[in-house]
């Protein structure tokens, strides 16, 4: 059986896959390890002999399309979070990275390791293969040419016995850590508004206006002064029905229908007036609301604000489903192909919204390849561009740096012209599984053997444990420090822990925990950061250490 494995690759690839995903699936103590199972599996597989293992093309195109659409969906929430908290969670990164590094450099003192093989444990340990890459390009610079063979082979046992643990350890610290302080994310979502993410259930009510300066000031107007983040659709003045514009004003007695979450429509029945009982969207003979696909390429990438619907057909966006989450609509909300909007207009004028969005579900469920392969081949190709550092050293962002952060400079601008580089939803979800599980697989099996092998030559287990030392102390740092110091959300946190790892196999598992794509956020928000720095401080080691 070994045999045709090691001569059918692909047959390899899938048995572990099919083996991997549901062993992740089963639950022990409520915890479980999700499509991270996959690598252990791979390791498993890959132990068993030293051909056992899939070609490093399967992990480099996982890696490759994993980040690439984590980049897509999560550009916009990356750039919204540098205007908040980003440069505050880079710092938290850069020195938890830090002081990793100092001590990787107290257990080569302790243990006698070499440097080499430190700066192996050190990339290992935070799981970064681009490190590895940056430590062996430097080592080419260092060492003399009849010890060469020697140095560059000693990086990888310390990365490939290190490596496993880096994964381990982070999934159960988070496991420890979440217990300990009783997380609970669907309340810890309620409680914060996170950019670009969609934090809390929506909710329509009907208000009874009582005020009697309602009238005063239009729609927009009182929205900015009140500062209300709600939308208003329909009016029921007397018999006759109204639809809420910008330029509407309220008027005593009206019955407006409002959709927001549960605490902001309460701060807004305050100051209108009451809470109703009536339904007032029953009556669907004059105003009518629909569910609609944006398929049509010319809407999707444009913000919301600009399609100026209420000029136009005098039709209001009242929500905006992507994925399972219900966003509340603004005017510089950019639609995505797959977005479905609540639409309400009058009946006549229905057919005209639903040809403007286009509304059709095959179209929404195709990718665009030229965009997308170009916008992956630009990745690519940033990551291979070597930048020159002090010491006659280069620094390269890898297969995973060079496509992430073309990914969220192309996922913030939405479209160029006519080209739209996002992804539907839906596309982007199976393209992003499939790639960590080629990710996953193809590592788990490269590492699987030399990982056994090692140990079992002995003095493998003081290199084990000095990187498992190493993980759970950045693991352990960066969730105390960011959650009961700064504050930040768990869900934000442990995404970026993730993020910290560089590790798409810890991130799948974090967003099994949460339920929601917070984790894709601080993700998405540090992983630059933390990739660049760990290239740099694994070049450093061995200028220190060799």
């Amino acid at each position: 059986m070994i045999k045709v494995l090691i001569d059918n690759p692909l047959l390899l690839l899938f048995m572990v896959a099919a083996i991997g995903y549901p062993l992740g699936r089963i639950r022990i103590r409520g915890s479980s390890l999700g499509v991270a199972a996959v690598l252990f599996v791979g390791l498993g597989i890959g132990a068993l002999h030293p051909e056992l293992k899939l070609p490093e093309i399967v992990y480099v195109l996982g890696l490759a399309l994993f980040v690439y659409t984590i980049g897509l969906s999560s550009g916009p929430a990356f750039v919204a979070s540098l205007r908040q908290d980003g440069v505050r969670n880079n710092l938290l990164i850069l020195g938890v990275l830090v002081l990793a590094a100092a001590l990787t450099v107290a257990a080569q003192r302790f243990l006698g390791l070499p440097g080499t093989v430190t700066a192996g444990l050190f990339a290992g340990s935070l799981t970064n293969t681009p490190a590895l890459a940056g430590a062996l390009e430097t080592i080419k610079h260092l060492a003399p040419q009849n010890l060469m063979e020697q140095f560059l082979a000693e990086p990888v046992v310390g990365y490939s016995i290190a490596y496993p643990m880096g994964v381990m350890g982070v999934v159960l610290a988070i496991s420890l850590v979440q217990k300990l302080w009783r997380i609970d994310y669907a309340d810890e979502a309620t409680r914060f508004k996170i950019a670009g993410a969609a934090t809390e259930s929506l909710r329509s009510k009907t208000i009874r206006v009582t005020w009697p300066l309602a009238s005063r000031q239009t729609v927009a107007e009182l929205s900015r002064q009140q500062k209300w983040d709600v939308v208003f659709g329909r009016i029921k003045r007397g018999e006759e029905y109204l639809l809420t514009g910008p330029v509407v004003r309220f008027r005593p007695g009206d019955l407006v229908l409002a959709v927001g979450a549960e605490g902001e429509l309460q701060r807004v029945a305050e100051v209108l007036g009451e809470m109703s009982e009536e339904e007032i969207s029953a009556d669907r003979s004059e105003i009518d609301y629909r569910r609609i696909f944006v398929s049509n390429p010319r809407v999707a990438g444009r913000r919301l604000g600009s399609l100026n619907l209420f000029e136009r057909f005098g039709a209001t966006v009242t929500r905006v489903r992507r994925g399972d989450d219900d966003f509340l609509p603004h005017d510089d909300m950019v639609l995505e192909l797959g977005d479905r909007v609540r639409v309400v207009t009058h009946c006549d004028r229905m057919g005209e919204v639903t040809a403007l969005f286009g509304d059709s579900y095959r179209a929404v469920s195709e990718v665009d390849i030229l965009t997308f392969s170009l916008g992956l081949a630009l990745g690519l190709l940033l990551g291979i561009v070597p930048f020159p550092l002090p010491g006659g050293v280069t620094l390269k962002l890898g297969f995973a740096g060079g496509p992430l952060i073309v990914a969220l400079v192309l996922g913030t601008i939405g479209r160029s012209g006519g080209m739209i580089w996002s992804l539907p939803y839906s596309a982007n979800m199976t393209l992003r599984q499939i790639g960590l599980v080629l990710f996953l697989a193809g590592i788990g099996t490269r590492a699987g053997y030399g990982f056994v092998s090692t140990l079992a030559k002995g003095g493998g287990f003081a290199i084990f444990a000095a990187g498992a030392v190493v993980t759970c102390f950045a693991a352990l740092t960066t969730l105390l420090v960011g959650h009961r110091l700064l504050k930040i959300p768990m869900g934000i946190l442990i995404g970026m822990v993730a993020g910290l790892q560089t590790q798409p196999a810890v991130l799948g598992y974090a967003l099994e925990q949460t339920g929601n794509d917070l984790p894709n956020i601080g993700y998405a928000s540090v992983y630059p950061v933390a990739t660049i720095g760990k290239i740099l401080i694994v070049q450093v080691l061995l200028s220190m250490l060799m």
